[in-house]
């Protein structure tokens, strides 16, 4: 009570109470609002909590509104409320089951799936491939990577109106590498030798396959030289690129062939005169181990111990290899009878086909077109088969004939067009000239492969 008395009995306080009850609210409404303004932050404070929250660039216009919207993207991605989980695809994934394992649903995912055309790129996935996602705390998809490879990725973000899409496509850094290698007991075994990877070789193969049977006529001190693109990212080889010329020394005879974009664009490889490489007809087609039965007019059968014509080839091979068609054509029939067991016919042209039997699996159809390489099957041990092989034939004008030689016989294809004769020994003669060995370890080379080659055949 004595306080109040003090309060009551101050001066400050009488003297209030002779201000007219007008003026006194008046001044009450003054103080309040001098308050609020005076807990308001400066613009100078202001400032300093918005540069906290998201830095600008030092320079920020509408030029550069882009490298803005980059950093803001980043600044959100960073952003600790963002969890990210990434998924390795492994063989028997598929997209409803990398998002499980991200803890996303199909809901989820078909957001992503509806929220944009691109995200149907979504459904070739490949083991190997990176999924990366960034979720929200409440288990939103907020963005997803697609990593293939090192060269190649796209990206997802969402947005009000469903997601972004950018794709990510690095050139690698590409260098020049020449290897040699000297044959001493296969191809591949020089290779390894040499620093050459398979898929090299095989490349190589398929270059000379026209001209060269890669399983029956090898020898030893045969020799290739190949000079071709090496890739690299960020100092890190990655891979190989194209062959651009190669030559190979087999049985004493020297192949050569260099690799020629032509004025449309497309590449293919040719001799230094510019005669295509390419013939009508693969040697082969497949990879085999083995030439089991070769074409026969009086073969002992070996299921029926009666002389009949084996008028095709036996390649032996391990079930499931590649069987692919030896040139361009049309699938006239892809079946299966109890001889044959699955068996595929193409008519190229008007008078060639090519009969394949005994397949594992088919995976070409009846009027399907078919390009010179493509893969139409296996190798298996369907139909009167007695061990895997492919049993190949090759008819013309209904007429069998023996597929290892009537190939070499057949025309090759286009050669240089005249008119990009000029074009061609520009580009080519550079990459031929860095290919060439001295002249005098050519004449070498050549010389000890003869007479290695008539020890051989004696």
């Amino acid at each position: 009570m004595k306080l109040i008395e003090n309060i009551i009995k101050n001066p400050v306080l009488r003297s209030v109470k002779e201000i007219p009850h007008g003026h006194l609210a008046a001044a009450t409404l003054l103080s309040l609002s001098l308050g609020v303004i005076a807990m308001l932050p400066s613009k100078q404070a202001e400032a300093i909590r918005e540069t906290r929250t998201i830095s600008l660039p030092e320079s920020y216009t509408d030029s550069n509104e882009s490298d803005f919207v980059n950093e803001l993207d980043q600044v959100l991605l960073d952003a600790p409320n963002l969890d990210k989980t990434t998924i390795t695809v492994k063989a028997g994934d598929n997209l409803s089951k990398i998002f499980a394992r991200a803890g996303l649903s199909d809901k989820h995912m078909m957001e992503l799936v509806n929220g944009n055309k691109q995200a149907k790129k979504l459904a070739q996935l490949y083991p190997g491939h990176k999924l990366e996602f960034s979720t929200t705390t409440d288990n939103q998809l907020y963005s997803l990577n697609y990593v293939q490879d090192r060269l190649n990725s796209f990206h997802f973000k969402r947005t009000d109106s469903g997601f972004e899409y950018k794709e990510t496509i690095r050139k690698p850094d590409v260098k020049r590498a020449l290897r040699s290698a000297n044959i001493d007991s296969s191809l591949f075994a020089a290779g390894k030798e040499s620093d050459i990877n398979d898929k090299l070789l095989m490349e190589l193969a398929g270059i000379f396959g026209w001209d060269i049977d890669f399983a029956l006529d090898i020898r030893k001190g045969d020799q290739f030289k190949i000079l071709y693109e090496e890739e690299f990212i960020d100092g890190e080889k990655i891979g190989n690129g194209h062959i651009l010329a190669a030559e190979f020394i087999n049985q004493g005879k020297s192949y050569q062939a260099v690799r020629y974009v032509n004025a449309q664009g497309d590449a293919n490889y040719y001799t230094p005169d510019g005669n295509s490489m390419r013939k009508a007809f693969l040697m082969a087609p497949l990879d085999f181990r083995r030439i089991s039965s070769n074409f026969n007019p009086k073969r002992m059968h070996p299921i029926s111990k009666k002389v009949r014509p084996h008028r095709g080839t036996d390649y032996a091979a391990a079930t499931g290899t590649p069987v692919w068609s030896s040139g361009d054509g049309r699938v006239i029939q892809s079946s299966f009878t109890k001889a044959n067991g699955n068996y595929i016919v193409i008519q190229h042209g008007n008078n060639i086909q090519t009969k394949y039997l005994h397949l594992h699996k088919r995976y070409v159809k009846r009027g399907q077109k078919i390009r010179q390489g493509q893969r139409i099957g296996s190798v298996g041990t369907t139909g009167y088969s007695t061990a895997p092989h492919l049993h190949y034939e090759f008819l013309i004008d209904g007429v069998h004939r023996n597929p290892r030689t009537i190939v070499k016989k057949l025309p090759k294809a286009k050669s240089v067009n005249e008119s990009e004769l000029a074009l061609f020994r520009a580009q080519t003669q550079p990459l031929l000239a860095e290919l060439a060995p001295q002249q005098s370890e050519t004449k070498l080379a050549l010389a000890t492969n003869k007479k290695e080659n008539q020890a051989y055949q004696q």
